[in-house]
Formats: structure tokens, C-alpha cells, sequence
């Protein structure tokens, strides 16, 4: 008896330590998954919540982009780009909520999943285009700016994975910045994607900023 209480008495910090450091590993864990500067869940922890959304049909995918962010950060300097980048992160998180996820791909490039309960994600986009142009809050002199989004529809594509569909999110949010119409460019940038996604399978949809977006 007295062996194996000596032997269970040596093994307690053993075994709390292994507690302990399966504790840190699992901070760490979490922490690698969430970018720094913004909160919102890196590549890999976005990859991740996604591809378990994607299993519902009433996904979408969508993909933003800042347009002429890097001009913003020659003009205004980093810390302003910093700020722009956090605002529209939390937009970003705050309209997805907590049934999609939202992450940070890198740079200036954001992407989420949502849960389109009630078949009117175009009209929700829209609303969403127009509240992460908005100025980011505390920056003076105010830096304005727009977004490109680019979305598809995961049941329009029976089977294909998250790599596929952000391809084509992509294509949609490429046809909106490449729309030259001045004020009228988000529907030309919608038209344009549109067409394409008819000659390749409904790619997705795009909205973009006015024409000097880059």
C-alpha cells in the first residue's frame, strides 16, 4: 500500500503538469487561429468553421475587399490602415454573427460564410457593401473608402469545396473592380459577373466601389 502511495504522490505533478501544458497547447491553438490585428479567425481557423457551414445549402460565400487600401496607407500612414482594417473586421463580424464566421485571408482581404435564412442575401449584401465603406471611427482627417464583394451561392454548386467556391467568389469580386462606370459601377460590376456566371455556371455576384477602386 505504502508503494503505491508513494508511487501515486510522485505521479501528481507529473500528471498536473501534463495538465497544464494540454491547457497551453490549447491556447496556443486558439490563438494561432485568430489574427492579431483584427480578431477575426485566420485562414486556417476560417478553413476550418467554413467547411462545416458549407454543409447546410442555405450558404453563402462571400468575399471583401478594401479598395485602394495601399493608397491609404501611403497617404494616411499604417496606423490608419491598421484602424480601417479593424473597423471593417468588425462590421464584417458583427453582420455575420454567430451562426456564419468571418475571417481575415490576409492583407486587405476578408472572407465569410453566412446562413442565408430567408433566400434575400443579394438585398443583405447590399446593406452590408454600404456599412463597410463607412469611415472608420476616430481617424482624422476621415479616410473613405469602399469595398468589393464577390458571393456564391454553395447550393448553385452541389459538391464543390470551400477552395472552389471562393475561386468563384473571387472571379465576382475581380468582374466588380474591373467595372469602368464611374457611380454606376456596382452594376455594371454585377452585370459583368452575372454574364460571366451564366457562360460558366452562375459564378456568383459582385458589388464594388466607384471606379477609382483598385
Amino acid at each position: 500500500m505504502n508503494t503505491l502511495l508513494s508511487a501515486l504522490a510522485a505521479a501528481g505533478p507529473i500528471a498536473a503538469g501534463w495538465s497544464v501544458h494540454s491547457l497551453w497547447l490549447r491556447r496556443s491553438l486558439r490563438s494561432a487561429r485568430r489574427d492579431p490585428l483584427t480578431g477575426l479567425h485566420t485562414r486556417d481557423g476560417f478553413t476550418r468553421r467554413a467547411s462545416t457551414l458549407l454543409k447546410d445549402p442555405r450558404a453563402v460565400v462571400v468575399l471583401a475587399d478594401v479598395d485602394r487600401f495601399k493608397q491609404i496607407n501611403d497617404n494616411y500612414g499604417h496606423a490608419a490602415g491598421d484602424a480601417l482594417l479593424r473597423a471593417t473586421a468588425d462590421r464584417l463580424a458583427h453582420y455575420v454573427g454567430r451562426a456564419g464566421v468571418a475571417g481575415r485571408l490576409g492583407g486587405d482581404e476578408f472572407a465569410a460564410v453566412v446562413i442565408d435564412d430567408h433566400g434575400t442575401v443579394s438585398d443583405l449584401l447590399a446593406v452590408l457593401h454600404g456599412v463597410l465603406a463607412r469611415p472608420a471611427d476616430g481617424l482624422e482627417p476621415a479616410v473613405h473608402t469602399t469595398v468589393s464583394l464577390g458571393w456564391v451561392r454553395a447550393a448553385d454548386h452541389p459538391g464543390e469545396n470551400l477552395s472552389g467556391l471562393l475561386r468563384r467568389a473571387d472571379e465576382a469580386m475581380y468582374a466588380a473592380k474591373q467595372g469602368r462606370a464611374g457611380v454606376r459601377r456596382a452594376g455594371l460590376g454585377r452585370l459583368l459577373a452575372t454574364w460571366s456566371g451564366r457562360r460558366a455556371g452562375r459564378r456568383g455576384t459582385a458589388l464594388a466601389g466607384p471606379r477609382d477602386a483598385a
